[in-house]
């Protein structure tokens, strides 16, 4: 029996996670198709932050904002994704005990970031189009110093309850997990302890998480949806409404999928359907966030215009 801790042992030093499919070709297509839209997500959230960071025009609280976004879609794909490219090419998908307790709580510290980044957000678009002229008393440097470092604060919270919750497993039995990843569902089902409390604590810290990041948003988007309507100018109302648009697909994108995985009854969906939607989830939404942003963005589009004129004439 291997210590973990006072009061925690268990004979299970590693897990073998299932993965998505046990056919061979199909496993040699999803691991090409997984590192081109790895590849892509690095390369476009690694550009979406150099470009805001070189960019004098785009030295404003929004991109900056929008810069942590990538870097956290960066961390949190990245959490995942290189073990389970890894795992498509070998004949048994093993991750220690411990590469288990990583991925697991990389996974819920840049996942916590992402939240809490998009409720900041869906507030600093509220004071832009309803508040426009305190907009730059309101939103200040400290403060937005203060909205990331509280953002960061939620992630480290995030991942310190399902570390936490985790070292409340005990595991004795079958190690097979039944997922291309560690994720607490599965975990808790092999788990030979009482889960009542890992369940309870991980619970509590994810749904005041979500609760707290939507309701902000929500609110965020009444008012904002409310001064829209208020304006008198369709030019106006079309520029809001592009404002807008863009960080309200990423919010529908990644909390509709929250939503599936999380909060519908799990008799609604099998698990084959949950892995999907966990892919989608996990790696193909951190690529999508930049091509969401860039294309339908003017500003982000005139400085990459600028950035490329100006290499082209050096």
């Amino acid at each position: 029996m291997d210590s973990l801790g006072a009061g925690n042992h268990t004979a299970v030093t590693g897990f073998i996670l299932l993965g998505l499919t046990d056919d061979p070709v199909l496993r040699i297509i999803l691991f090409i198709l997984i590192l081109c839209i790895y590849l892509v997500t690095v390369t476009g959230n690694l550009s979406t932050i150099a470009l805001i960071r070189i960019s004098s025009q785009l030295h404003h609280p929004m991109y900056i904002f929008l810069s942590h976004l990538a870097f956290a879609d960066i961390g949190f794909s990245s959490s995942v994704t290189p073990n389970m490219l890894v795992n498509f090419l070998v004949e048994t998908n093993t991750i220690s005990y411990v590469g288990c307790v990583v991925q697991l709580s990389s996974g819920a510290f840049f996942g916590g970031i992402e939240c809490f980044l998009l409720a900041v957000m869906a507030y600093d678009r509220f004071v832009a189009i309803c508040n426009p002229l305190l907009y730059s008393t309101k939103v200040t440097t400290p403060v937005c110093v203060q909205l990331l470092v509280g953002s960061y604060i939620a992630g480290f919270i995030n991942a310190i309850s399902h570390t936490i919750s985790f070292s409340y497993l005990n595991f004795c039995g079958p190690n097979q997990v039944n997922h291309f990843f560690c994720d607490f569902a599965p975990l808790v089902r092999l788990s030979c302890s009482d889960v009542g409390l890992p369940i309870v604590l991980s619970s509590i810290t994810v749904g005041s998480l979500v609760a707290v990041t939507v309701c902000v948003i929500a609110v965020s988007y009444i008012y904002i949806l409310i001064t829209i309507l208020r304006m008198r100018s369709t030019e106006g109302r079309q520029k809001a409404f592009s404002t807008c648009s863009s960080h309200l697909t990423a919010v529908t994108l990644f909390y509709g999928t929250i939503t599936f995985i999380y909060v519908m009854p799990k008799s609604n969906y099998t698990t084959d359907q949950n892995k999907v939607v966990s892919v989608f989830y996990m790696v193909v939404i951190p690529m999508l966030n930049p091509l969401i942003y860039s294309l339908r963005n003017n500003e982000i589009k005139g400085a990459l215009r600028r950035q490329l004129a100006r290499r082209i004439c050096s």
